[in-house]
């Protein structure tokens, strides 16, 4: 099956405020934590392997059952390196995943297509009228600085944590209570954006309101709903 292994079922641009999260419910919202795959750069890795591989061996990539391409990526969210993750392909999936893999890694600023639209003005927005905003997202130490040389919008937030980094990612509650504490951040005041459900899981079992986000103008009626005085959209 292609994407993420292990998604449960979620409404996508709902606030979810589930578990430890339901008592921040009616909180006024003082911060916005931001992901950044498909939040605020879109991340395509079909993108980075069409220039030496089809269409059918992209598919098979992008099915985990087959490549083991998700759990890769979770590896290298969780501190591993490119080359270590290369190897435990090779033990476990085969020269062949692992050399796609290699490639993957040697391209992967292929992957990073663009700022998602609406995304830069959003974070102006509520810098304007005081919002705090942050940055926590499962990504490879050894990758991320691709992204953070390539994207301004990421320079924009007040902070960020990359689970690469420290070695812990999404959905532990680990990290969001490590974000919390390093930024002074009040879970109960919080909201979390990320395009993945498990994320908002976790995020709830932190103490903090989450949205699976999928569109721009959903989130920005959300926020404005929440009782953020940004500007509607017209």
């Amino acid at each position: 099956m292609k994407g993420w292994p292990n998604e449960p079922d979620m409404d996508n641009d709902v606030i979810i405020a589930q578990k430890q999260a339901a008592n921040a419910i009616g909180n006024p919202i003082s911060d916005v934590i931001f992901d950044f795959g498909n939040v605020l750069v879109y991340w395509d890795p079909a993108a980075a392997m069409m220039s030496r591989y089809s269409q059918e061996s992209i598919d098979q990539l992008l099915d985990n059952d087959i490549s083991g391409f998700y759990d890769a990526n979770d590896r290298m969210d969780a501190g591993g390196s490119c080359e270590e993750t290369i190897e435990w392909l090779r033990e476990n999936k085969g020269d062949h995943w692992a050399e796609v893999f290699q490639f993957y890694c040697d391209n992967f600023v292929d992957s990073l297509t663009g700022v998602v639209p609406g995304a830069r003005k959003l974070i102006e927005d509520l810098k304007a009228v005081g919002i705090h905003v942050w940055g926590l997202s499962n990504w490879s130490a050894e990758l991320f600085p691709i992204a953070w040389e390539r994207y301004e919008i990421l320079h924009s937030l007040e902070g960020k944590v990359v689970s690469g980094e420290i070695d812990i990612r999404k959905p532990s509650v680990k990290i969001y209570e490590y974000l919390l504490q390093r930024f002074g951040i009040e879970a109960h005041k919080a909201i979390f954006i990320d395009d993945k459900a498990m994320n908002i899981v976790g995020a709830n079992e932190a103490g903090i309101r989450g949205i699976r986000f999928t569109d721009p103008y959903k989130l920005r009626a959300l926020l404005i709903e929440s009782g953020i005085d940004i500007p509607a959209v017209q």
